[in-house]
């Protein structure tokens, strides 16, 4: 079979038609559905419900016990509680000033009675009359004047005659999201209906055997039972994500996302005929002998892995992965060196100029003495100076190439593309690396992180690539003390920068800067390092770094610190990633609540980098959210880079861990992936078993699994490839 044939068939059984599969109504617009029309078919696609299959695809996300709900009296004063009652008095008024607008109403029943306040809602007005049978459910609180119980900015359902019999009280009631226009009640009637009338239209996807193995319930009672739920399960298990039925959905999706992994992977490996790399060279042997450190056992062990890949006549797709300081760029330089001893160019790419710079000065030092040229190609090149370059590197003259998105511009050619390394990868999406990496004809990949990646989301984002770990930090590395500060603590902060200089240490003071285009965060860094200079250390030499320095001069302030020409470096997060001056000991975070995790940890991983004692501070100002604190508190508890980053993914999520350019993977409608990481293990391993023993899905036994990935993932299947 020719060598591309397989690969060819992979992208035609994932795209094709399924000639058995109707057309059913699940995919007409939701429009055409009871009870919706043109009006609520606009408020539904703000939900991102555009047809049938959607809607009936959207199940809630919590669910009330109505058939016993509590009386007023009786309410607990923590936790979020259900009450139903009447409407008594409404009453909009307005504070002191005009600063808010406070809708109030009083509900009772045969208990007692209850206040529920909205603030700058005035129109509930209109929504709430005396005489109204409603449900409010929120967090109870005693009100601050006369004790009194009351709730703030409840959800609320205003129930009809005859409620008391339907779907909407005296059960377990399903809870969904809603916008502006569109009740519960609303969409919990169109839904019912729904199902009445489509429900035998929800075909079951997964074959027999899955379903027995796995003990799951038919995908259609799985359906109806997570929106209307029955007396066989409670409301606890339901609101957990613990109920078989959820179990169903949420194998169901895994399953599929891991199929399609699988295939790729497949299809990679047995398809795409790749390099087949010399690997024992001379390069790597001199770049380790002239190294004034020994190579730990972690990165000795991932080489090895990265040459097995790299001696295959198949592409290599690798996620490189450690802590901030373990040695990543070392094997990357290694890799680069095997890749140019076999006459290839390699590409480079980092997120930002100032790292691009300083992987640009390690792989500069790496390879002057092997006789290999290496160049910097960024948007801060000049224009005369980039021609040349680019002209250089499309006739082959240049060996490595270092730069930022500025390599994935058309006019940038290669001769002979052999290697892509792609540094802080998850800052890119997937469109960037698969631009970059088509500039070769089937160039190995190796993308690096020194975010560490959570197991799960290793098996979803990456689950088509190899990862190696390196897991061993290089001997000498110190761990790194953090404090959290306020206020007056600075001036402790400061005598012990002061201190740690006199010792001749050095150290950073770090301001946030949240777009590099906000002035007002970027005035700050250089107002204080202005008065840090003539106010706090008149005695030493402060220096001032920002990303809106030209190449040369951030090149000049960072080669003065490390010369130990300048003591303190202020600067913003640009000096997150790439920068290592050994001789730091402190790092001050200012406004550290402002910081996401994986930032926080970065910046104090510029400090404790060769066994002399140090400290991180994390300075909070002002009043700190709930989730702020409790960023904080993790990195107080520890420094583990892994445990960060799962604590991190729970706070975020998936969705916002790596940011909204992640994109190409599909979305999760019912999966958690760090809750039901043992359905993702399992589902992982029934995908890639069947995969194994059928690459194309092609025996009967598979047949309602790829008609159901064609329809899911067709218009995916090529990003998430490249991903």
């Amino acid at each position: 079979m020719p060598m591309s044939e397989i690969h060819e068939q992979l992208d035609h059984s994932l795209t094709s038609k399924d000639p058995v599969t109707p057309d059913f109504v699940l995919s007409h617009p939701v429009r055409y559905v009871k009870g919706v029309g043109a009006r609520i078919a606009a408020l539904l696609a703000k939900l991102d419900i555009h047809t049938v299959e959607d809607l009936l695809f959207s199940f809630p996300y919590r669910y009330e016990d109505r058939r016993n709900l509590h009386q007023i009296a009786e309410l607990p004063e923590d936790g979020f509680v259900t009450v139903q009652g009447v409407v008594k008095n409404v009453d909009l008024t307005t504070t002191p000033r005009k600063r808010f607008r406070i809708l109030q109403i009083l509900i009772e029943d045969r208990s007692g009675w209850i206040t529920a306040k909205w603030f700058n809602q005035a129109y509930l007005k209109k929504v709430f009359q005396a005489g109204q049978k409603v449900i409010l459910s929120g967090k109870v609180k005693r009100g601050p004047f006369n004790h009194a119980i009351e709730m703030e900015n409840p959800e609320y359902e205003i129930l009809m005659e005859g409620d008391e019999e339907t779907i909407h009280t005296n059960r377990i009631v399903p809870i969904y999201h809603t916008t502006a226009g569109l009740t519960q009640r609303r969409i919990r009637t169109i839904l019912y209906h729904l199902l009445e009338s489509h429900l035998s239209e929800v075909e079951e996807c997964l074959p027999e055997e899955i379903i027995t193995t796995y003990h799951l319930p038919e995908r259609r009672d799985s359906v109806f039972n997570l929106h209307f739920p029955g007396t066989d399960v409670t409301v606890e298990v339901l609101n957990a994500g613990r109920s078989r039925y959820h179990k169903r959905m949420i194998f169901e999706e895994f399953l599929f996302l891991q199929m399609l992994l699988a295939m790729h992977r497949k299809g990679r490996s047995e398809a795409v005929r790749g390099i087949s790399f010399q690997v024992n060279t001379s390069a790597e042997k001199d770049l380790i002998q002239n190294l004034s450190f020994p190579l730990t056992s972690a990165q000795k062990r991932v080489i090895s892995e990265i040459k097995r890949d790299m001696g295959r006549p198949i592409q290599m797709s690798r996620l490189l992965q450690g802590d901030v300081g373990c040695g990543k760029t070392v094997v990357a330089a290694v890799t680069a060196g095997i890749a140019m001893e076999n006459g290839y160019q390699v590409a480079v790419m980092a997120p930002t100029e100032i790292l691009a710079e300083q992987l640009y000065f390690h792989f500069h030092g790496f390879f002057d003495m092997l006789g290999k040229k290496t160049a910097l190609l960024s948007r801060l090149v000049r224009v005369k100076e980039k021609e040349k370059l680019r002209k250089k590197i499309r006739q082959g003259e240049i060996d490595v190439v270092v730069g930022t998105q500025a390599l994935i511009q058309k006019e940038v050619a290669f001769q002979k593309l052999g290697l892509v390394i792609i540094d802080e990868q998850h800052r890119f999406g997937v469109i960037q690396r698969s631009t970059l990496m088509q500039k070769g004809r089937v160039p190995d990949l190796l993308v690096m992180t020194a975010t560490p990646i959570p197991r799960s989301l290793s098996l979803t984002v990456y689950g088509d690539l190899d990862i190696s770990v390196i897991d061993e930090m290089p001997s000498g590395r110190s761990p790194v003390k953090t404090e959290i500060i306020r206020g007056k603590e600075r001036q402790k902060v400061y005598r012990h920068i002061d201190r740690e200089i006199r010792e001749g240490r050095q150290a950073f003071i770090v301001y946030p800067l949240i777009e590099e285009t906000e002035k007002s965060d970027l005035a700050a860094a250089k107002e204080m390092s202005e008065h840090l200079a003539r106010e706090i250390f008149p005695h030493r030499s402060v220096g001032l770094l920002h990303g809106r320095m030209r190449p040369d001069e951030k090149e000049k302030i960072m080669e003065a610190f490390k010369q130990k020409a300048l003591q303190i470096l202020v600067a913003t997060t640009v000096v997150e990633v790439g920068i290592d001056v050994p001789n730091a000991t402190v790092m001050l975070i200012e406004h550290a609540e402002r910081f996401g995790l994986a930032q926080l940890h970065q910046l104090r991983g510029r400090v404790g980098r060769a066994g002399y004692p140090s400290t991180c501070y994390l300075a909070a100002s002002g009043r700190m959210t709930e989730e702020a604190s409790r960023r904080l508190s993790i990195m107080k508890k520890t420094s583990n880079g892994f445990e960060i980053a799962e604590e991190d993914l729970a706070i975020r999520g998936p969705g916002e861990f790596f940011g909204k350019r992640q994109s190409g993977m599909p979305d999760l409608r019912m999966g958690n992936i760090i809750r039901d990481i043992r359905i993702l293990e399992a589902a992982r391993k029934e995908a890639f078993s069947r995969v194994g023993q059928d690459p194309l899905l092609q025996n009967p036994e598979n047949q309602r699994l790829i008609s159901e990935i064609r329809r899911r993932y067709a218009e995916k299947s090529e990003l998430i490839r490249v991903g």
